[in-house]
């Protein structure tokens, strides 16, 4: 580690790490690869209890092109790791890597570079591929595709938030005071909304600069909490009173579809009884017909895991005793009338 830093850098990069020793190396050399010079490197050590520090100080005994500072503190989650790293961070722009993630190349060059061209934008997003633990490549993920804007209705409608493709600008995190560590692990989600809501301008580089992992113990396979925790950051955005009149008008819209996505991810990651509940929400909020309303259910699961590179078992899911028992209870109300199941 360098005893004296080099002058402001461009880029601060920062890697939170909890008990992730398989795969830190793979993410610290994926930034030191870096066709983009001007940049520092700090990684935080969120309290592990796996070869984490032996891996560190591996890089610590080299002689690096970069400045290179690691932190070690107690447990206190990816939140609090992150902001830690934005509190040291001395860079214009900051780049978020998962310690499981891995930067391509040109990454940081790409993202600097639009983003010097754009004196008023905040984020720069970019796409990615999938991979699984041993970094097969699942697909790759194009989000521009779907989503050509970026703005407060497209994130909170599609909710495309992916941090290690992401470019943030400093200003704008500490304008924004970082992540919020009460929504785990969705804390991501409710940040880029808030950001938004705060005017903050992103756009699209469209480029795929990083391999998000999914493996057993990341984020999106946490089931449960990632489910609770993303219903929570919707309602916790629709409490604030400042929100625009045209986005305040969306909120049922953008209930409904989350709640779908919600109930999706739960029978991905195999929630039967949770995800019956959720669509049991759903319903209140759905514009359709009972028949309908049970065809979207089942388009939209399809629709999703094919986003995923997942596939889908239609049938499957149609003859499970949850889905039948669900679609019983759906198409025995009341359309007529009002819905009345809670949405708590």
């Amino acid at each position: 580690m360098s005893f004296f830093l080099r002058p402001e850098p461009t880029v601060s990069v920062v890697i939170p790490a909890y008990n992730c020793d398989r795969y830190l190396a793979e993410a610290i050399d994926s930034v030191l690869c870096q066709t983009e010079q001007d940049y520092e490197l700090i990684v935080i050590d969120d309290g592990s209890t796996d070869r984490t520090q032996q891996i560190l100080q591996t890089y610590r005994n080299q002689s690096l092109n970069i400045d290179l500072r690691t932190v070690c503190q107690p447990n206190q989650g990816v939140a609090i790791a992150r902001n830690h790293g934005i509190e040291l961070a001395r860079g214009k722009w900051i780049a978020f890597l998962d310690a499981d993630d891995v930067f391509l190349p040109d990454k940081l060059a790409a993202q600097v570079a639009i983003a010097q061209a754009n004196s008023d934008v905040g984020i720069v997003h970019s796409g990615w591929q999938r991979i699984n633990a041993t970094g097969e490549i699942l697909m790759q993920v194009e989000p521009w595709q779907q989503i050509p804007t970026l703005d407060l209705e497209s994130w909170l409608r599609w909710k495309p938030v992916l941090p290690s493709a992401m470019l943030f600008r400093r200003d704008w995190l500490d304008r924004a005071g970082g992540f919020d560590p009460r929504f785990p692990p969705a804390e991501d989600t409710e940040l880029v909304l808030r950001l938004a809501r705060m005017g903050c301008r992103s756009i699209w580089l469209p480029q795929v600069t990083v391999r998000y992992r999914q493996h057993e113990n990341s984020a999106m396979h946490q089931g449960l909490p990632q489910a609770r925790s993303l219903a929570a950051v919707i309602d916790y955005f629709f409490t604030q009173p400042d929100l625009p009149p045209a986005i305040r008008h969306l909120e049922s819209q953008i209930r409904y579809s989350t709640l779908i996505w919600t109930a999706w991810y739960l029978h991905h990651t195999g929630h039967a009884a949770e995800m019956s509940r959720t669509l049991q929400k759903a319903w209140k909020l759905s514009p359709y017909p009972p028949i309908e309303t049970i065809v979207h259910w089942a388009d939209c699961f399809a629709s999703y895991a094919q986003n995923w590179g997942i596939d889908f078992d239609a049938q499957a899911l149609a003859v499970s005793a949850e889905w039948q028992t669900l679609s019983k209870w759906v198409l025995n109300q009341n359309n007529s009338s009002p819905k009345s199941i809670a949405l708590d």
